[in-house]
């Protein structure tokens, strides 16, 4: 049975990165390729670059945001370059592989990767529940989008064989996907707006440090509903 594993490719400019990303994927046995407002896709040159992974190509989903890439996703791992100034854990791709596959045995789980030149944004990152750091080089940390793609399949391929183990299952704590969050979050900001402590004219920061809270915290289904409750017992409008 193939792995719950995503790889989500955020705004890629270059279709060769896709191609080259798919070939990656397929000989390290991950299947699902999402796409969020690719540059140029379908394209002759990601069919070329994919070098035989046509048809995991072909199944791609190309999707218009990365809430929906990762909608019934319950655990976000996001790979940048550069450590940002929100407070998100940070593991190397030998970790990260670890606990992406040991968690993908309960819902699926995905890693994200941005544009080639940027990488991810702020609202990205704080959707992720640890962010992927590749320890290159300090004096020549280039590294291209393919490239580290690669890596991470690989060290998700190699925590598949070494037997990583799957977290054990509680059927009574299903834990929440992306999507609950995100129902969440926007149910919270607009209380919080019409209770004056929010402002048209707030800083996107002081969401995104929200946000951040309940990510560390990872509830489940049943707390994103008790949490929900509250907010609509507090503002029933």
């Amino acid at each position: 049975m193939a792995a719950a594993i995503r790889i989500v490719l955020v705004e890629t400019s270059h279709p060769g990165n896709i191609g080259a990303s798919a070939r990656a994927m397929r000989t390290m046995g991950l299947e699902d390729l999402v796409l969020v407002r690719p540059g140029d896709f379908p394209s002759p040159m990601a069919t070329a670059r994919a070098a035989g992974a046509d048809q995991l190509l072909r199944r791609a989903r190309v999707v218009e945001s990365l809430v929906e890439a990762i909608a019934d996703c319950h655990f976000v791992v996001g790979a940048s370059a550069r450590l940002r100034s929100l407070p998100v854990p940070v593991v190397d791709p030998r970790k990260a592989a670890e606990m992406l596959w040991q968690r993908q045995s309960q819902a699926p789980v995905a890693i994200l990767f941005g544009p080639e030149q940027s990488g991810l944004d702020n609202e990205a990152i704080a959707r992720c529940h640890y962010l992927l750091h590749i320890p290159t080089a300090t004096d020549f940390s280039s590294l291209n989008l393919a490239m580290a793609v690669q890596v991470v399949c690989y060290e998700l391929r190699m925590a598949r064989l070494t037997g990583t183990e799957d977290l054990p299952g509680d059927t009574d704590c299903i834990p929440a996907s992306a999507r609950e969050l995100e129902g969440f979050y926007l149910h919270l900001e607009d209380v919080l707006t019409r209770a004056g402590f929010l402002h048209p004219d707030h800083p996107q920061q002081m969401k995104l440090k929200l946000r951040r809270v309940f990510q560390r915290a990872a509830p489940d289904q049943t707390e994103i509903n008790i949490l929900r409750g509250i907010l609509s017992a507090l503002d029933p409008d």
